[in-house]
Order: structure tokens, then C-alpha cells, then sequence
């Protein structure tokens, strides 16, 4: 059912975003992926080339819209629809009260998680035809709120409202649009959240990628709206 779409994820060379790359090369579907750090970007091309699929790797930072034009720019010169649309790039800060965050901290975390996902979802809407689908993922975080994670907390309540204003404005236009809620997920994110985090109670990053495939396989006249998924011994 997936087999031949293409589907571009963003934060795709670890943690969630790499296990759903993974998830939709089994699938057979053609990947975008693209990232900041050209050594992870490049290892993820090689392992997910594999699979026998077309794999474009394009470095962007989903900070800056001069970043995001230029990799549509080369992603319209090798695909002319993008059938799913991951954005996944996201980064969190330290366990910091709010009298001791930073403003450099506060910027990159929301300049990463929230105008990200807005930057690269403006550009690809373009190119995504009814049917097709846009997930973004977040986090219980996008409505739980926790102490000492003002950044992350604000940066995630902003893109659920986001995505759920997106998803109206698209019903008409045929294109679902999902939100992916996951519990604690054992990524490198934990490294600096909370390095002593408990991994062994978390979830692991295919199972939220399998989640997702298993969502996007439903029938077109249906969708998936809010996905939320938590481990199976509650919240850390």
C-alpha cells in the first residue's frame, strides 16, 4: 500500500525519525531524509539504500528558510509529489527552571521543534496531492505540561496547535494530517533531558515507527488523527 509513495522525514539519521525512515524503506517507499550532521546523514543513506529504494540525503538545518528552500529545491528536481511529509527533527534542552533558562536555549529549542515544522511543512505543501499525509511527530509533552521544561513543553503545545489548525485547513484538500504523541521513547534526546533517565521503562523507537506505518496503511476515506502512545509502565 506504501510501496512506490515517496515520503520525506526530517531528523531522520536517529531516534524516531530514523526508525520510521526504516519503517517505510521496508515498506518500499522512495525517502528524502535529511539532517544536520553529515556523518549521521550519511550512514543512515548507506543502511537504508538497502533496501533496493530510491534514498535522496540532503543536508538542511529546519531552523533557517534559506536551508528548507534549498532542499526542496533539489528535492523538486528528483520527485515532482511527495506523498508523506514526517517531520520529526526535534531537540530538547537540560531540566532547567524557567529563572535559569537561557534565551539562547529557549530560541534554538523553538526555532527547532516549532518553526521547523512549520518552515519545511509551507514548503511541502506544494507537492503533497490528495492523499497524501502529513505527521508530525511531538510528544505527551505537547499536553502535559512538566517543571523545568519550559522550552520543550512550550515548543510542543505550539506544534500540536499547529498541526490540529493544519489538519482543518487540509480536510477539504483530501490530505491527512497526524499527530504521533509518544510516551518516554529511548533516543538520544535522553542524553540531554535526563542522561540517568530509566531506558529500560521506555518505549523503543520502532515501536512508535510501526505505530505510525500501521496508521498511514488505513484505507483513504479514514485517518488517524491523534496517535498516542506511552509504555506500558505509565510515565517515567
Amino acid at each position: 500500500m506504501l510501496k512506490g509513495k515517496v515520503a520525506l522525514v526530517t531528523g531522520a539519521t536517529q531516534g524516531i525519525g530514523l526508525a520510521i525512515a526504516q519503517a517505510l524503506a521496508a515498506e518500499g517507499c522512495n525517502l528524502v531524509i535529511c539532517g544536520r550532521n553529515r556523518n549521521r546523514l550519511s550512514r543512515a543513506k548507506m543502511a537504508l539504500s538497502r533496501k533496493k529504494i530510491r534514498v535522496l540525503a540532503l543536508t538542511c538545518d529546519v531552523r533557517e528558510e534559506a536551508s528548507v528552500s534549498r532542499m526542496f529545491a533539489s528535492v523538486r528536481k528528483q520527485f515532482p509529489t511527495l506523498d508523506i511529509l514526517i517531520n520529526s527533527a526535534g531537540i530538547a534542552h537540560p531540566f532547567r527552571p524557567v529563572a535559569d533558562l537561557s534565551i539562547q536555549e529557549w530560541n534554538d529549542v523553538l526555532a527547532t521543534n516549532l518553526t521547523g515544522t512549520f518552515l519545511v511543512t509551507r514548503a511541502a505543501l506544494p507537492l503533497i496531492p490528495r492523499g497524501g499525509s502529513i505527521v508530525n511527530v511531538l510528544s505527551m509533552s505537547s499536553k502535559r505540561a512538566f517543571p523545568n521544561l519550559a522550552a520543550y513543553n512550550a515548543s510542543k503545545f505550539g506544534a500540536l496547535g499547529f498541526n490540529n489548525t493544519l489538519r482543518e485547513e487540509l480536510r477539504q484538500q483530501g490530505i491527512r494530517v497526524i499527530a504521533i504523541l509518544p510516551g518516554s521513547t529511548d533516543t538520544p534526546i535522553w542524553d540531554t533531558l535526563w542522561p540517568e533517565a530509566p531506558r529500560h521503562k521506555m518505549m523503543r523507537p520502532e515501536t512508535v515507527a510501526s505505530a505510525l506505518v500501521a496508521a498511514l496503511q488505513l484505507p483513504p476515506e479514514s485517518t488517524v488523527e491523534e496517535l498516542d502512545l506511552m509504555p506500558t509502565t505509565g510515565a517515567l
